[in-house]
């Protein structure tokens, strides 16, 4: 795990090594400055000249502004080095997720992805910039302000080395039982993420059913939840002060009474007043030094966790890989699918799909018409390989879709889902994602197939039109048609439209077609949709019921040989003639 996160540190291995070289300085500094000062004070009590104390005072301003200076660019540095190290964290992730397929997704859900990219990343950060920090200037100085202490009184370093072991037990006592409550609250923080996407991504629905109220309800108890969890760790986390403070106060009560007593008991001879004065001072700074390494132990314990999480993720491998020698032309649209099965998990106990026989020759027309839960998705889905078939085979263009280069395969199958995204940007910007290099020509052209440029046109800015995130600013029909405008920009030899003209009204739906039969003859089309209407002039007509092919054939074969297709154009056009009644 260790070797995956250093990965990341990548340009900023600099920044990284230069941090803790100048807080070692700084420690070094720091500790002269106190013997110094024994040096200057048993100057003073032995009786010596202005000359002397000018000369101490002026060594230990050096090392001061020489400490402040190291204490300064070792900061400068940290912050430099902990930054990148988190730029170049989310960076991995993000690439990470981009290469996912479906399924890896659907292991680690989409609020848990966020929580690492962001909650996780920032733990895992400010670790990260305590360790080449806090972690290496807590240790130096426990070391080097014992090693002075030692020099000038071992007897009485002795108290130092009684104390640590009594503040060892009681972090890890604390550290035992936290660490279990923080790998459970960030699965909570993901069921909290989760809520509030869902939330805001349906506001729409939310507001339509009149549920804040449930929704306010849902996400209270998730945070109160939370709270709860956070409010206990912290009770635990918080005897880490008491104890820290104890262990100081009963070390400088120690180091003085005995010291003390060694003073007058001596006459000096063994310990004097300087020596005693800088024991009290190397005090301070062996248990700040100890509470600074208990303050990294608990961000450590909180991070470790994090830390794992975002590891899953960099570790995980996509389930859709290309093959070592690809494939990298579809020659056609044609479409074969040879007796295939698919799941979406591999404990799952039904085939989402079973059985799959269909042939489709490039440049056809295919309608797919079947009740919610037919699998009429995951069936399109596998074209492009954003699912991998469990059994059987599928080819396009007559090569097996696993032997195609990823990019040449989707780059020729376009899919518009039934969810049509836009992004913020201008109508141009949205369009582009079909082809980078798309002309204003070829623009106009695959949205007047769409039926998109009449609309658009009646915009003051036309094509510069700003659609905001979601594409929240046009109506559902006008996205449905924006977003097959996209897809046709890619000029595909596979055309995928998954209830993509739901939004749309039926002679709107009409010239949609019209145009996709005169103006892409070549391109094989495939419509799944609810309405007979949509699909009743395609060459072909499946009917799926339950994951399986229910029937084949053009519409006026289905009518006479299948039940489900009569029974749903039956119920359609008998609601057609009402709505015409009434």
């Amino acid at each position: 795990m260790i070797k995956k996160l250093a990965s990341c540190v990548r340009e900023y291995k600099r920044d990284t090594i230069l941090t803790p070289l100048f807080v070692a300085l700084e420690v070094v500094l720091e500790c002269l400055i106190p013997f110094a000062s024994r040096n200057l004070v048993n100057a003073l009590e032995q009786g010596t000249e202005m000359s002397v104390v000018l000369k101490y005072g002026l060594l230990m301003f050096i090392m001061a502004c020489a400490s402040l200076a190291c204490g300064a660019l070792s900061g400068y540095y940290c912050a430099r080095a902990s930054a990148g190290f988190a730029k170049n964290l989310r960076k991995d992730l993000f690439y990470k997720v981009q290469d996912f397929s479906f399924a890896n997704i659907d292991k680690f859900s989409t609020s848990s992805l966020v929580t690492r990219l962001t909650t996780d990343v920032t733990n895992v950060q400010n670790a990260f910039m305590m360790v080449i920090r806090i972690a290496v200037r807590c240790p130096f100085m426990l070391v080097f302000a014992l090693t002075m202490a030692v020099i000038m009184s071992p007897s009485l370093a002795m108290i130092y080395l009684l104390i640590v072991p009594v503040l060892g037990f009681g972090l890890m006592f604390i550290a035992k039982l936290a660490m279990p409550i923080f790998r459970t609250l960030f699965k909570k923080y993901d069921a909290l993420n989760e809520s509030v996407q869902e939330n805001v991504s349906g506001i729409r629905v939310v507001k339509s059913f009149v549920r804040e109220e449930y929704e306010i309800e849902k996400f209270n108890k998730a945070s109160q939840i939370l709270k709860g969890d956070f409010t206990h760790v912290e009770k635990i986390l918080a005897f880490n002060a008491p104890i820290m403070q104890f262990c100081i106060y009963v070390t400088m009560l120690f180091v003085s009474f005995f010291g003390a007593k060694m003073v007058v008991g001596s006459g000096s001879s063994n310990l004097n007043v300087g020596d005693m004065q800088s024991m009290l001072t190397y005090s301070m700074q062996i248990m700040m030094s100890l509470m600074m390494i208990s303050m990294i132990f608990v961000m450590v314990t909180m991070s470790v966790e994090s830390a794992k999480r975002i590891c899953e993720v960099l570790d995980d491998v996509s389930t859709i890989k290309n093959p070592a020698n690809p494939v990298t032309e579809v020659k056609n649209g044609s479409i074969d699918f040879n007796g295939v099965k698919f799941a979406y998990s591999a404990e799952a106990d039904k085939n989402v799909l079973e059985n799959i026989d269909i042939h489709i020759r490039s440049g056809q027309t295919i309608g797919i018409i079947g009740g919610t839960g037919s699998s009429k998705t995951s069936l399109i889905q596998l074209i492009p390989r954003l699912y991998d078939v469990t059994g059987g085979e599928l080819k396009v263009g007559g090569v097996d879709v696993r032997n195609y280069d990823l990019e040449t395969l989707r780059s020729q199958v376009s899919v518009v889902l039934q969810k049509n995204v836009l992004f913020s940007g201008s109508i141009k910007d949205n369009l582009r994602w079909g082809d980078e290099n798309a002309t204003d020509e070829e623009m106009i052209r695959v949205c007047k197939l769409a039926q998109a440029d009449e609309f658009i046109e009646k915009f003051p800015d036309k094509y510069d039109t700003h659609i905001e995130q979601g594409g929240t600013n046009v109506s559902g029909g006008q996205k449905q048609r924006l977003c097959i405008a996209r897809a046709l920009l890619k000029k595909p030899k596979i055309l995928i439209l998954d209830d993509s003209t739901s939004a749309v009204d039926t002679a709107t739906d009409a010239q949609i077609r019209k145009a996709f039969a005169t103006e892409i003859p070549d391109t094989t089309k495939i419509i799944i949709a609810q309405r007979i209407s949509s699909v009743q002039d395609a060459d072909q007509i499946i009917v799926l019921d339950g994951g399986r092919v229910n029937g084949i054939g053009t519409h006026a074969e289905l009518l006479k040989n299948n039940d489900i297709y009569k029974e749903v154009y039956t119920s359609q056009t008998k609601e057609s003639a009402e709505k015409e009644v009434s």
